[in-house]
């Protein structure tokens, strides 16, 4: 008895075309077991000591009104200063005394920009370290 080459034998089974999914499976439950068992590691809080606030509020900084009017007269907190010279004595004075102090400067909309670059150069050279303009919604337009 010869074997036809054309004709495939009957007793052999049928090539499977499926994708094995057991091992899949097995990875994926051994993924969900290692969640599950960590995740109550997870919850676990941690107990830190913090630093206690302090018994007494800070008291806020003090804030100096410093202004240019509109013909390039500074004054600080309503109080018409001279000059340079003036004005360093009041910034070495407040450097001195707080260096917590704020200065907010408030310039004219008309006034000129020599005096305000001045009292910033001025600040900067004496080591103040708290300047803030103020009112610059008005230089918007």
């Amino acid at each position: 008895m010869a074997m036809s080459p054309l004709k495939p034998p009957q007793d052999e089974p049928d090539v499977m075309l499926d994708i094995n999914t057991t091992p899949l499976i097995d990875v994926m439950l051994v993924l969900l077991i290692m969640l599950i068992i960590t995740i109550p590691i997870q919850t676990h809080s941690v107990h830190l000591d913090l630093p206690r606030p302090a018994a007494s509020p800070q008291k806020p900084p003090p804030v100096i009104q410093l202004n240019i009017d509109a013909n390039d007269r500074l004054t600080w907190n309503g109080e018409p200063l001279s000059g340079r010279a003036d004005l360093e004595s009041h910034l070495k004075t407040l450097v001195a005394q707080d260096s917590r102090a704020e200065i907010h400067l408030r310039p004219d909309r008309s006034a000129t920009y020599a005096p305000v670059a001045m009292v910033l150069s001025t600040a900067q050279r004496l080591g103040v370290t708290r300047l803030g303009i103020v009112g610059q919604e008005q230089f918007r337009n």
